[in-house]
Parts: structure tokens; sequence; C-alpha cells
């Protein structure tokens, strides 16, 4: 079955810069497409930024457009989010999926732990 693992949150000062990763298990990583999707602290959710299989195509929420990057490295089956000039408005819980989003429908559900990045 398939696992998510990812990593990298922490605390940073507005402006600052992450990098979360994603490690993929359990699927034949190469021919899924995957998302990043955040909680906020109101406990909504929000999906994030998407990517096809080769990295070519890749599609963003408009308030993280031209702050966030996601790729992905189909030789470490991993993937990342590169987040730049954070805001606080970024602070929640941050998830992959192993799925092309473009929003979060009702029933979706993180697989993995999350990694929280908070931004104050």
């Amino acid at each position: 079955h398939v696992q998510l693992v990812e990593s990298g949150g922490g605390s940073v000062q507005p402006g600052g810069s992450l990098r979360l990763s994603c490690a993929v298990s359990g699927v034949d990583f190469s021919r899924n497409y995957f998302s990043w999707a955040r909680q906020l602290p109101d406990k909504r959710t929000e999906w994030l930024a998407s990517v096809d299989r080769e990295g070519d195509d890749t599609t963003y929420r408009d308030s993280v457009k031209g702050r966030f990057t996601i790729s992905r490295d189909n030789g470490q089956n991993t993937m990342y989010l590169r987040m730049n000039d954070l805001k606080p408005e970024d602070t929640g819980k941050y998830y992959c999926s192993h799925e092309w989003l473009s929003n979060i429908p009702p029933a979706w559900r993180p697989r993995g732990q999350g990694t929280q990045v908070t931004v104050s």
C-alpha cells in the first residue's frame, strides 16, 4: 500500500523559505501524479499545487503562485515543495497526495502524518 512521508517543515519568520519533501513508497512513483495540500489552523484544507508524471506540467493555487514551486525526482521517489517569501497565512500542516488535484474533494483525507509549517 502507498506510504507518503512528509518532512522539512519548521518555524520561520515572514519572508523565509522552506523546502518540504514527500518520500513515496508502495506505488510506481513515475506513473503517479502528485499534489500538495495543507490544513490551516481553522481546520480548513486547501489544495496548493500539483505536478504531472514527468514534472513538466504544474499548477498552483493563486495565493501561492510565484512563491511555491512543486517538483519531483523520479529517481528518488520523492516530491518537493519549495516555499519562498512565506507569510503568516501559510501556517498549517502540509500533506502530499498521490493524485492530481485542483481542489480538495469533501471525502479527501491525507495519507501521511504531514509536516507542520509555522510562520510568525
